[in-house]
């Protein structure tokens, strides 16, 4: 197998670095003060991405996207991701389950999404219902032409700037093995749609300006028209785009890494302590070690497992294997840097606190540690039992 990526994918790395490095970090301390990215600001990125051509480069050619395999989009999210979501979010990749759209819904949600005129949050987590989403509480009752949404969300994220959300609802049940389990149906539903309440949540200590919302149905009316897939079949439209975002967190979770590593090993280089550069020290060397080999490790899984899913051949336990190791490994990283850094680490004058600070989210949000534990040991059970 060749580990070697080609030259089209360095031409890339290259190209998306230099929009990193020109277009999003000169404001990444002024919104990690603030805590908000302003709109001017937001459509600034929007544009250059759109300049670029970096925008919606997760979509298919057929609808405008740029058409990239899956192992460019990985690349991609991983050098964007050396800036926090507050400000990558904005080189936007619109939910690639949208594909599903039919009809009218291709011109009203899918294409200007694609073209950076609208876009979308995904309205899945509940209070009750954070790993286990297939114990959702929002109904969504059939009245006539119409279906009727009564529940609430929680933690959904950018809920603020979007223009319509995909929100799962439970529209009735059916009895597998004697147990009754929900039949879940997708839905566009406008932000402006009367009887949907959009709030903020609390503040979260990872990704500042990266803000997280509460979403109120009170007798919230949605056309059947705007049924995203086929009623009860929500999953089903769900699935592919829950299990190739895992693979994408991996990639940012690489990137984050990578940042935090190149940092430690310019202050290593530097920072003198009993007449000598830290870095010749064995305590501060042979992390500098340890972590380079696990971002190697975890660049590996994940640029293989994004090959795999180019090939067709990928499993839910593939995906898990690159978000659990790559998620585990940028705690890792970021904590030894923390260490080599020394109280300077914690100081927000640097941006290694807040990577370290953003480091967290990634094991518990697209599926927690232990979640991913549980589908690849299940798929590992379930091939022995074959």
């Amino acid at each position: 197998m060749d580990f070697q990526l080609t030259e089209e994918h360095q031409m890339l790395i290259d190209s998306v670095s230099a929009f990193v490095e020109k277009e999003l970090l000169p404001y990444e301390a002024e919104v990690e003060a603030k805590g908000e990215v302003s709109p001017e600001l937001a459509e600034q990125i929007r544009n250059k991405a759109l300049e670029a051509g970096f925008y919606a480069f997760n979509m298919p050619e057929e609808v405008g996207g740029p058409g990239l395999d899956y192992v460019s989009q990985a690349l991609i999210e991983r050098e964007l991701s050396k800036v926090s979501w507050a400000l990558h979010v904005y080189v936007a990749r619109p939910s690639k389950i949208l594909m599903a759209c039919t009809g009218h819904q291709i011109e009203e949600y899918l294409l200007p999404c694609v073209r950076g005129e609208r876009s979308d949050c995904f309205a899945l987590t509940e209070p009750d219902a954070g790993s286990d989403a297939a114990g959702i509480k929002t109904r969504a009752v059939r009245d006539g032409d119409d279906f009727v949404l009564k529940g609430s969300k929680h933690f959904i994220s950018h809920a603020g700037d979007a223009d319509f959300a995909i929100v799962f609802a439970v529209t009735g049940t059916h009895e597998v093995n004697g147990r009754q389990r929900n039949e879940v149906t997708a839905f566009l539903v406008d932000t402006d749609t009367p009887g949907l309440d959009i709030r903020r949540g609390p503040t979260c200590v990872s990704n500042r300006g990266y803000h997280q919302y509460e979403l109120f149905f009170d007798d919230c009316r949605v056309p059947a028209s705007k049924v995203l897939g086929e009623v009860g079949k929500g999953w089903a439209v769900a699935n592919d785009w829950l299990t190739a975002g895992r693979v994408m967190v991996a990639a940012n979770c690489v990137g984050q890494a990578q940042r935090a590593m190149d940092l430690s090993v310019g202050w290593a280089a530097e920072r003198k302590q009993f007449g000598q550069v830290i870095g010749k020290n064995q305590g501060v060397s042979f992390k500098l070690a340890d972590m380079a080999t696990n971002i190697r490790a975890a660049d590996l899984l994940t640029l293989f497992t994004a090959q795999k899913m180019d090939l067709g051949t990928m499993t839910d336990g593939d995906a898990g294997m690159a978000k659990l190791f790559a998620s585990e490994t940028l705690a890792k990283v970021s904590d030894e840097a923390v260490q080599i850094f020394g109280g300077m680490g914690l100081m927000d004058e640097l941006p290694l606190e807040r990577i370290w600070r953003n480091a967290r989210i990634e094991r518990i949000w697209e599926g927690t540690s232990e979640i991913q534990r549980h589908i690849i040991s299940r798929e590992l059970l379930r091939n022995a039992e074959a």
